[in-house]
């Protein structure tokens, strides 16, 4: 009913278009990457109702939040890519979302306290290291390799339409939710709504997993399997300059992600409201996304990567020096092209080198790399900001991603010009 490899009819849309596994898989995480981003705006509103610990500022108090969502990543990354190639792909997303909309349902029963706060993200988020690593291995199972570009592209303007979506319109969503379901548990009803919804439209998706040797499932254990990992990318330093393109570009928009919090205040909005700066980069990325989606055969042999680090570069160190609200939501979307030439061809990259039977165990690896990376940038933006001021921390970080976007395009160039 669902086929797993239909033919490719081009290297665009249109093919993807055809396969109804896919779509399903693509309608799927739309509604999951939802979920995510409108969970997230209701973490940041439930703080208004909560003190700040002893000693902890307000921005701090939002680094702390952040962190308990990366923290699961980075003690639970990998291993959520061992289970992904032990266990059925469906099985690990499917029970992924419904675990995740059944936490969020509890919300409204647990007392409210910021340290309950920071366990139910913290659940939600090792809950996510299985999902994430699945949903990318099963991509290759469900397209062509020469349609992987558009694939990503696709997932890519999918996961920028969530951003766009849940964290613009995701606090008027809550506030509906809060005024015609009641106040005590119309919000999480519909997050985590969303979650089972999710849930239920991957369920008929079918797809044929990769049979692993005999040998190999009898005798590897995780840890085993976590060491093989390890070899594997040490020998092939194609996937790891990849992997160090994706890592810088998501330490970039972890900064971003305290910081647009207090620029909602200096352009006058409500805190609330930080979203909008977010959906503006999500706008661009999905141009982005669609241009490399359609034209991306044509683009071959270009410096994406090091063209996309510029951009955001520039658009960090002007920031902060217009007061104009729609001139800067207009910066956003400049650098969300940016982070499409990055992240696309450097996701589908990973994808191609990648044998089937390595997918889980890789993508665990590269979700548990990114998070680490993450970690760093989630914890000392927001009390760097409390010291230094806004604008200081924009302008340090454009100086940031200029350095390592250069020495990163310097060194992985050679490997990777022949393949995006």
């Amino acid at each position: 009913m669902f086929p797993t490899e239909p033919a490719a009819v081009n290297n665009g849309f249109g093919a993807l278009l055809k396969n109804r596994g896919f779509m399903l898989l693509w309608i799927g995480q739309l509604v999951s990457q939802l979920a995510d981003k409108v969970f997230f705006v209701l973490m940041i509103a439930l703080l208004e109702n909560y003190s700040p610990l002893p000693g902890l500022a307000q921005n701090s108090m939002y680094s702390t939040l952040m962190l308990s969502f990366t923290i699961p990543a980075i003690l639970f990354g990998s291993a959520g890519g061992i289970f992904v190639d032990r266990l059925p792909k469906k099985l690990i997303m499917v029970g992924s979302d419904v675990v995740r909309g059944i936490l969020t349902l509890c919300l409204p029963l647990l007392p409210r306290q910021f340290l309950i706060l920071l366990i139910l993200t913290f659940a939600i988020s090792t809950v996510t290291q299985f999902f994430a690593p699945a949903e990318q291995a099963a991509i290759p199972l469900l397209v062509k390799r020469e349609n992987l570009l558009a694939a990503n592209a696709l997932f890519t303007s999918t996961m920028m339409g969530a951003l766009i979506v849940g964290f613009a319109i995701g606090e008027p969503i809550l506030s509906l939710a809060k005024s015609w379901m009641g106040e005590e548990y119309g919000q999480e009803l519909v997050v985590g709504g969303l979650y089972i919804l999710s849930a239920a439209i991957m369920q008929p998706i079918k797809f044929k997993e990769p049979k692993r040797p005999r040998e190999h499932r009898a005798s590897n254990n995780p840890w085993a399997e976590f060491t093989e990992s390890l070899r594997y990318l040490k020998k092939n330093p194609l996937i790891l300059n990849a992997m160090l393109q994706l890592t810088t570009l998501y330490c970039v928009f972890a900064a971003l992600t305290v910081l647009t919090i207090q620029l909602a205040e200096e352009f006058g909005l409500k805190e609330k409201q930080f979203g909008f700066f977010l959906a503006a980069a999500g706008v661009g990325m999905v141009f982005g996304a669609a241009i490399l989606g359609h034209w991306g055969d044509k683009l071959h042999h270009k410096p994406l990567p090091l063209i996309g680090f510029l951009m955001m570069a520039l658009v960090l160190g002007v920031f902060t020096f217009t007061h104009n609200l729609l001139l800067a939501l207009g910066l956003c979307a400049f650098l969300g092209i940016g982070a499409a030439l990055i992240g696309v061809p450097m996701q589908t990259l990973i994808q191609q080198q990648t044998p089937s039977t390595m997918h889980g165990k890789v993508f665990g690896f590269q979700n548990h790399a990114v998070n680490i990376a993450l970690a760093l940038p989630l914890a000392i933006t927001g009390p760097l900001t409390d010291v230094l001021g806004l604008r200081t921390v924009l302008v340090g970080m454009s100086v940031v991603v200029v350095v390592v976007g250069v020495w990163a395009w310097k060194n992985t160039r050679n490997v990777l010009q022949d393949v995006i």
